[in-house]
């Protein structure tokens, strides 16, 4: 199961992750900052060690995907990629082989970065992050406010794009990653391959409840560990228990009993009931 293609963190995921690290690192002072592979997605810049160390951690934000740690002179993006992980560990743990990136606390506390497959980021910005190439075109947050009906609807308008595609476009709505749109989509009843300008705006209010009904759970349960995930403790997450057609296909439907059906959308596993969702 999940075999076929690559599984990266999603938003619950790293919404997990800065709910791990922030209460230990608000406030605290960076003593240092140890590269010792700087060749990530994009190249680690080595004003990083300049830039980081005497600063106190004021906050640690997300956006979409994208952890911000902000301070006195910028703010630090991560990006956990295909793989990546952040956890605590003590001054002195020896590092592995993937241990790429330590930012050492003054109370001797270490945030180590670890990726395998090297294509997270992690990045540094001096003026105003919202206008950050890599942030300023990003959709709203699927858990606050400014995500509802009337807005989804709106952007849908006039969209031949499969609604499953089109709720996975982070211009539209920041987040929304494969698994949970999977599973979204099974709970409001809608097929994936339906058109988004055609579904109706009594649909996306069911579509937009159900979007936040399912990332807030699985953000209580720490994420979905379906291979490399772990949370800052190192600890697994477990949506996976909870997932309703995600990985299922073939399988009955846990709602009428028909069978799962899987095809492919963009490269990615949809598995839908052709039963309930119409």
């Amino acid at each position: 199961m999940h075999s076929k293609e690559q599984l990266l963190p999603e938003l619950p995921e790293v919404e997990t992750t800065r709910r791990g690290i922030s209460p230990i690192l608000s406030g605290s002072r960076v003593r240092d900052v140890i590269i010792r592979q700087k060749k990530l997605r994009w190249p680690i810049p080595a004003s990083l060690r300049k830039c980081l160390p005497g600063n106190s951690i004021d906050s640690v934000d997300r956006r979409g995907k994208y952890l911000l740690l902000a301070c006195k002179t910028g703010t630090l993006i991560i990006h956990l990629g295909m793989s990546g992980s952040l956890r605590f560990v003590k001054e002195g743990t020896v590092p592995q082989k993937h241990d790429h990136v330590d930012i050492v606390m003054n109370d001797g506390m270490v945030l180590r970065y670890t990726d395998p497959r090297r294509f997270g980021c992690m990045l540094f910005e001096k003026d105003d992050i919202k206008s950050h190439p890599l942030l300023c075109k990003l959709g709203p947050e699927p858990l606050g406010e400014n995500f509802d009906a009337t807005y989804l609807f709106g952007k849908s308008r006039g969209r031949s794009a499969p609604i499953k595609a089109f709720v996975m476009d982070s211009n539209i709505v920041v987040g929304v990653g494969n698994i949970y749109a999977n599973e979204a989509l099974f709970m409001a009843g809608i097929n994936p391959k339906t058109k988004a300008g055609r579904i109706s705006i009594g649909r996306y209010e069911r579509l937009v409840q159900c979007i936040k009904t399912v990332l807030k759970e699985a953000i209580t349960r720490g994420g979905t560990t379906l291979k490399d995930f772990t949370d800052s403790e190192g600890k697994p997450g477990y949506f996976s228990q909870q997932l309703q057609v995600y990985g299922r296909e073939g399988e009955p439907c846990m709602n009428c009993g028909n069978t799962l059906k899987e095809i492919r959308q963009a490269q990615r596993s949809t598995v839908y009931c052709p039963h309930c969702q119409r």
